[in-house]
């Protein structure tokens, strides 16, 4: 039997994933109300790097033409000597379909701001700076206290809110991240001409100096080492030692290195693992992005799976008009999306380890050629 009562549901946190099931919940006629702990609804960061299988949400989410004006879409990928030498240009897997470029790189800004209009244009109610303070499930609902003082009752609440989710903790799910040992330094910068794709270095100063053209006039770059400890290095001086490590590469990274001169422009970030074991939701509040799974950047797949993880769960709860078996539905979310979150999380991380250990790149090939066969499919 159909139950009547329109639903309500709150996303915690408004990044990527949380933004796009609440764009979907609403065109299915859902009540969502959204909060983001950040005040400027999060809209900082130096790049990204959307594959296909991004990109096939993106155009889900009806913001594809926007994302493709204010991005870099490409389909190559090449592989550089740490001289600068470019060793081979390979064409990408199109995982998103071949109706799709197989990549796009955008400022991370620029994104965040495409989603966030589609939020609000999709009629959902948004409060910033705000954070749930306090759960209190019974069979019927979850009332959420907020830190603004005020409570609202829902029928289901989506904790989007990162890989250091508070919810995770607050709904007893003990899982929590782990560094993999490696660390990034990103830094926004200029495109130079003949820039047309990614490209990346194995070798080097650096286990992996790559780059990504983000917009006609944009691109980031990065360079990834063994992790270090944070407070033994002054923000003030993050410049200067991305120069210091970039100076071990040629060809376009002498132009990228002279343009890094602002510190407050570079990133440093460790690389770290998540992948939550057994269910991802207790009651009626689940997870679902980077609070259920997180992985290092080796495949350019956390964005990806973590829209995946919004399209998926948006559509099941939209194919169900009554949600009085939410128990069910919530396990098949966890058992429709874990195999395909397991795969990508461990890949990208053994890429990484191989890195650590100086083991090479011998197994590369086949380790990447089996997680794209599996991206490939739908999720």
């Amino acid at each position: 039997m159909t139950d009547p009562r329109p639903r309500t549901v709150l996303v915690i946190g408004g990044g990527a994933s949380g933004n796009a099931v609440t764009i979907l919940l609403r065109r299915a006629g859902i009540t969502v109300d959204l909060i983001e702990a950040q005040p400027d609804w999060n809209v900082l960061g130096s790049g990204i790097t959307l594959q296909g299988n991004a990109l096939r949400v993106l155009r889900e989410l009806g913001v594809w033409d926007e994302v493709q004006e204010a991005g870099y879409p490409f389909n190559a990928i090449g592989l550089a000597a740490p001289d600068g030498t470019m060793l081979f240009v390979h064409e990408d897997a199109r995982t998103g379909g071949e109706d799709l470029p197989a990549t796009a790189g955008m400022q991370r800004a620029q994104l965040q701001k495409i989603l966030c209009e589609a939020v609000r244009a999709g009629g959902a109610s948004v409060r910033l700076g705000t954070t749930a303070s306090e759960l209190l499930q019974d069979e019927d609902g979850v009332t959420v206290r907020l830190s603004d003082g005020t409570e609202g009752r829902y029928d289901l609440v989506i904790a989007a809110d990162g890989l250091n989710s508070a919810t995770r903790a607050m709904i007893g799910i003990g899982d929590k991240p782990e560094p993999t040992g490696m660390a990034i330094w990103r830094v926004a910068t200029h495109r130079p001409e003949g820039v047309e794709h990614s490209a990346l270095v194995y070798g080097g100063s650096c286990y992996i100096a790559g780059y990504c053209p983000t917009s006609q006039n944009t691109m980031y770059a990065y360079l990834v080492e063994a992790n270090r400890d944070r407070s033994a290095i002054d923000p003030d001086s993050y410049a200067e030692e991305m120069r210091r490590l970039a100076a071990g590469y040629g060809g376009v990274w002498r132009e990228i290195a002279a343009s890094i001169t602002d510190p407050a422009k570079v990133n440093y970030t460790w690389f770290h693992r998540l992948l939550v074991e057994g269910p991802w939701h207790r009651g009626r509040v689940v997870l679902i992005g980077d609070a259920a799974h997180a992985c290092p950047p080796t495949l350019a797949q956390g964005a990806a799976m973590s829209l995946e993880d919004a399209s998926v769960l948006a559509e099941m709860l939209s194919d169900r008009q009554d949600w009085s078996s939410l128990d069910a539905l919530l396990t098949g979310f966890h058992e429709r999306r874990i195999h395909r979150v397991r795969t990508v999380v461990e890949a990208s991380v053994q890429l990484g380890q191989w890195q650590l250990d100086g083991a090479g790149n011998a197994g590369m090939p086949g380790l990447i050629g089996h997680t794209m066969s599996v991206i490939m499919e739908a999720p």
